[in-house]
């Protein structure tokens, strides 16, 4: 039974959603097995796959679903982060001749062509984003096995389904819709937790959130695709991050977030906040600097080492020249024993006066600049040629 009330505590990590769709947690995200109502035994796919070390974990759960050596009919990808294809290669190893699906515009960060756009930790609003620069964004190469999604919209492996591309989050970022009982399967599109905080990831408390801001390039886009998704009244929507919610809270959770995205969920201050990576066929074509260059951050991190052990000495220097000062009071009262020389005890804290400006958000140069207007496809805005190609390991 779906509850709207729901946290991990309550919730185990294997359950089924809704008949013909099942969910495993895996750690902090959701991968989930779908397959025909009427056919809970025959034909399966499998939705994402997870986090790198998860294979064995997703092999056991299918095969208590669905009886030993019943590989999917298909793995469908909602997008390509490390954590939705993590265990993708040894699932591949396991079952040889299962094709893998994604967006074409997907494509070129799961065969080895480009990596997807740097993580933003400046964004904040918690451990996640902050911890989000050592996150991987490397090309993954998972050969000829990974094919476009029909481009008519239907799903393979699930009839009654189809796809919808939603980008923002990645450019050929895709969600599922089962029309006839309005069911989602939202990959991070939006999610249900605030994916940014780690305790709000522990306690998986159900809750309305934009797609993980430290992942998302575009952010127009985004808000695009949300309220795509919303228009599409979803009964029940489960997401890369969160616990399915359903029926009215979610729909009203949804219609109140629309209008208000860019107050919720884009950040006031990052990387991409003003202006976009883009993206074409061949992968990533620019992104904006970052705020903080690797090597400010890093003198940030050896100030605050620098002041913390500053400090540290500071107080112990304190303590001993307390202690000296007792013992001059004790010698003075003491016949025979020389007065102590008080030492010179003073310390000071040196700060930056002009500490060097940091870059302006949404002055990218021209490089970053893209045309404006209403978009009229959800593919023009990854279709400018004119963009350079730049490498695929970013700073």
């Amino acid at each position: 039974m779906l509850s709207n009330d729901a946290t991990r505590a309550t919730t185990p990590a294997f359950t089924a959603v809704v008949p013909g769709l099942s969910v495993l947690r895996d750690v902090f995200v959701n991968l989930y097995y779908a397959f025909p109502q009427d056919q809970p035994q025959g034909p399966w796919v499998l939705i994402d796959a997870g986090l790198p070390g998860s294979s064995d974990k997703i092999i056991k759960q299918a095969e208590e679903l669905f009886g030993p050596d019943t590989p999917p009919a298909a793995i469908l990808l909602t997008h390509g982060h490390f954590d939705h294809v993590g265990a993708l290669d040894g699932l591949l190893a396991a079952w040889p001749d299962v094709p893998v699906y994604a967006h074409p515009l997907e494509l070129p960060y799961l065969t080895g062509k480009s990596g997807f756009p740097p993580p933003d930790p400046t964004v904040g609003g918690g451990m996640m984003a902050y911890l989000s620069f050592t996150y991987p964004k490397h090309a993954y190469d998972f050969g000829p096995r990974v094919q476009a999604l029909p481009a008519d919209g239907s799903v393979p492996g699930l009839p009654g389904w189809r796809w919808v591309h939603t980008p923002g989050h990645t450019f050929g970022h895709v969600s599922f819709f089962r029309e006839h009982d309005k069911v989602l399967v939202a990959g991070d599109a939006f999610t249900t937790v605030k994916q940014e905080s780690g305790s709000a990831v522990y306690t998986q408390k159900q809750e309305v959130h934009g797609p993980p801001a430290y992942f998302t390039p575009d952010w127009d886009a985004a808000r695009e695709s949300i309220a795509l998704l919303a228009r599409l009244e979803p009964e029940v929507a489960a997401t890369g991050h969160g616990i399915p919610m359903s029926g009215t809270t979610l729909r009203r959770q949804l219609a109140d977030f629309v209008p208000r995205f860019d107050a919720l969920a884009r950040p006031k201050v990052g990387r991409y906040a003003k202006v976009p990576a883009t993206a074409d066929g061949s992968g990533v074509t620019s992104v904006p600097p970052p705020l903080v260059q690797p090597w400010l951050k890093g003198l940030a991190l050896a100030g605050l080492a620098i002041g913390a052990v500053a400090l540290a000495t500071a107080g112990k220097g304190k303590k001993k020249d307390k202690k000296r000062k007792q013992g001059r009071t004790d010698s003075s009262d003491s016949p025979g024993k020389a007065a102590q020389r008080p030492a010179d005890g003073s310390y000071r804290a040196w700060y930056r006066d002009n500490p060097a400006a940091g870059s302006e958000p949404g002055h990218g140069g021209s490089n970053f600049s893209h045309e404006t207007g209403t978009r009229q496809h959800a593919d023009q805005r990854y279709s400018d040629s004119w963009s350079r190609k730049i490498e695929t390991q970013y700073p």
